[in-house]
């Protein structure tokens, strides 16, 4: 599937609206607070740099990680080997997500082109899937940072850990029962070709300038929607002040509704989400907690740009869904069981 110029141009246009009125309603929505329409405080205006500087810096290095793999299965791995270590049996294939998981420790941004790579590679969607819902978890990297964060609240670690895997489990298998179709947008070598980085351009460099000049194109591809998302996140971080927020987190469901909201809009990395939710101990129950240690490294709005230019809409939108159904229903049924 080849895109036009126009059409290129287009979608970028369409980030840029997004972002200027992202940018444009939550200024407004201050002023009316405030009752203050003039500029911004320049403190507001340092905390909104910083933290747009910060959330790029934190997620850059995960997306680099992951395109330099997903470039290297892409150009020495041959798909036979893919499909030859895939096993058969769904209950299986879980198992061997789930090990793919731990042995990338990479975040969902380093792990979406991964798994992209993978899929392109004869890897099934639902063992993809997988792979980015609960790899962004399981792994050692994040397992560490909960357990420094949580260390009197051990609890918290392992129902992370363990939720993590039910609710990855339960949308694999039902990715696996339901989808049959390939719901990706298009497929690398046309992604290579839009990008102006056709591989037979390449190829007479040798492999390891194929691998970088595949590295580099899909670089550019994920790093778009990267910087849209951080833009919008660190706008609402800045200008959205927490007192506001931390007023809705009160009665049984509200909490977790919150604090599914607040990781979708904060889109913060799950090695590092840890540390801001255990700084919520005493305003939040560990329900609500685990809602937002489990919900925001399965779904958040940077990763949902960054799938959206992956995957078909209607399958990211039933991820979407899925996603917080399961979520929501796991936290509750944990906090009850185990956090009373």
């Amino acid at each position: 599937m080849h895109f036009s110029g126009a059409s290129r141009g287009m979608r970028k246009r369409h980030l840029i609206y997004i972002a200027a009125g992202s940018f444009l309603a939550v200024l407004a929505w201050q002023a009316v607070r405030t009752g203050n329409a003039g500029l911004p405080d320049p403190s507001v205006l340092r905390l909104f740099k910083t933290m747009f500087i910060g959330i790029v810096l934190e997620a850059v290095p995960f997306i680099m990680l992951g395109v330099l793999l997903s470039s290297f299965m892409q150009v020495y791995i041959p798909e036979t080997w893919i499909r030859k270590a895939i096993p058969r049996n769904p209950l299986l294939g879980f198992v061997y997500a789930c090990l793919l998981g731990i042995l990338f420790p990479i975040c969902e941004c380093g792990m979406i082109p991964v798994v992209r790579r993978l899929i392109n590679k004869g890897m099934p969607l639902y063992i993809g899937v997988i792979v980015i819902l609960a790899g962004p978890i399981v792994n050692p990297v994040v397992y560490a940072a909960t357990y420094t964060a949580f260390r009197m609240n051990p609890e918290m670690v392992y129902a992370r850990m363990g939720l993590a895997l039910g609710v990855s489990a339960f949308i694999g298998l039902f990715v696996y029962a339901f989808i049959n179709q390939n719901p990706l947008k298009h497929r690398l070598d046309s992604l290579y070709a839009e990008n102006g980085q056709d591989c037979a351009h390449v190829q007479g460099g040798g492999k390891f300038v194929t691998m970088m000049g595949h590295a580099g194109g899909e670089f550019f591809d994920m790093g778009k929607y990267l910087i849209l998302g951080s833009l919008v996140t660190a706008v609402i971080q800045a200008f959205v002040p927490r007192g506001d927020l931390s007023a809705l987190g009160e009665g049984e469901v509200l909490p977790h509704l919150f604090m599914m909201g607040f990781a979708y809009i904060l889109s913060l990395c799950s090695t590092s989400d840890a540390f801001v939710a255990s700084s919520f101990l005493q305003t939040f129950s560990k329900g609500s907690l685990l809602t937002f240690l489990v919900f925001g490294p399965m779904l958040d709005f940077k990763s949902t740009l960054m799938l959206l230019s992956v995957f078909k809409t209607k399958f990211v939108l039933l991820l979407a869904v899925l996603i917080t159904m399961t979520v929501f229903a796991g936290s509750v049924i944990v906090e009850h069981l185990f956090f009373n």
